[in-house]
């Protein structure tokens, strides 16, 4: 993930490989809407950005066998280097790591906008595993500087519980009064863990400014 905490997040990526765990189901959610993204976007190059991308595994999983693979280039920031070595083994098991591979895993602070230089502005940004973990201002403050990551027509792909308190449509309030539009939201009722959400970016392409931070975890 982007920063550290308390939680092992090299342990936390265990239950995506126990079908039917809330993790995998939420996994599988982030890939349709990614999908979604990269079969509606322009012609040319497609840019990805993924903040606190863990293993990379929606990012990769896709990118494996989609028709579109050889236009993207993609940028997965992770913290921790245990995550980012299973990113890399997984890229390159794809065919998509190494040198001239179009993925691109930095081991690096995803909190911070400097990691985004060179990527952003972006067609497709994840925050995914970010705001169930980050205090409420910071969830907003997010929201509010990810136009800065944005060009135009960008899809952004998040996650956010559904637990008590549940605070996932003052969220896509947030989404929408910075300007976003809804594109979808997935909430399974069986799994109150899982929520899914992707809105476009309608406005100008973003300028990404050093220096800024985004969020802390806690």
């Amino acid at each position: 993930m982007g920063s550290t905490s308390e939680r092992d997040w090299f342990d936390w990526h265990r239950p995506y490989d126990e079908p039917g765990s809330p993790l995998a189901v939420r996994l599988g959610l982030v890939q349709g809407r990614l999908r979604h993204a990269l079969d509606t976007a322009a012609s040319g190059e497609i840019r990805v950005a993924s903040l606190c991308a863990g293993q990379g595994r929606d990012v990769i999983g896709v990118l494996a066998e989609h028709p579109r693979r050889e236009h993207v280039r993609a940028r997965l920031v992770e913290r921790d280097p245990r995550n980012t070595a299973v990113a890399r083994q997984l890229a390159a098991a794809a065919g998509l790591g190494g040198h001239r591979g179009n993925v691109e895993v930095v081991t690096g602070d995803a909190s911070v906008s400097d990691a985004y230089l060179g990527i952003a502005p972006a067609d497709v940004v994840l925050a995914c595993g970010i705001f169930g973990n980050v205090p409420e201002t910071d969830i907003e403050r997010t929201i509010g500087l990810l136009p800065m990551l944005c060009t135009t027509g960008a899809t952004v792909i998040w996650t956010r519980h559904r637990r008590e308190p549940d605070l996932t449509g003052t969220v896509r309030g947030w989404f929408a009064a910075t300007g976003f539009e809804e594109v979808g939201f997935d909430a399974p009722g069986e799994h109150p863990f899982v929520g899914v959400g992707a809105h476009r970016w309608p406005g100008a392409p973003g300028v990404v400014r050093p220096g800024v931070g985004f969020f802390r975890f806690v």
